[in-house]
């Protein structure tokens, strides 16, 4: 199952990581690189899933995460951070994120968690 994903990283080198992993599998990819801008970007575009950094400049991605939800219950997003401390993936999951995956990023890691948000499972923590 493919979708349109919205990649939000202020990290140019991440977004170009997933972009290439995400195309290389047939998804199409939408990029933010902050969290106004992803705001902006979800409403506008209407992408099947978000891979959300939480370590950006201005909104922290908890709070991009909390408003997106807030404003689209059903949003699906996979938090994509360095962060490997199971307290932030237990923040990001009590947020509302659908799943967790770890930099640096691996082919098969971010596939299966965004194969598991598109399909709807329940758990995409990789």
């Amino acid at each position: 199952m493919t979708g349109r994903i919205l990649i939000v990283d202020d990290s140019a080198l991440s977004r170009r990581t997933l972009r290439r992993i995400l195309e290389s599998a047939g998804h199409q990819v939408i990029e933010a690189v902050d969290g106004t801008s992803a705001l902006e970007s979800y409403f506008l575009e209407r992408p099947d899933l978000v891979l959300l950094d939480l370590t950006m400049h201005g909104m922290h991605g908890i709070e991009v995460l909390e408003k997106l939800r807030e404003l689209q219950p059903d949003a699906s997003v996979i938090v994509a951070s360095a962060d490997i401390q199971r307290s932030t993936q237990g923040m990001a999951q009590a947020a509302g994120a659908s799943g967790y995956v770890t930099k640096p990023f691996t082919p098969e890691q971010v596939l299966d968690a965004v194969s598991a948000a598109l399909a709807g499972a329940g758990d995409a923590t990789h």
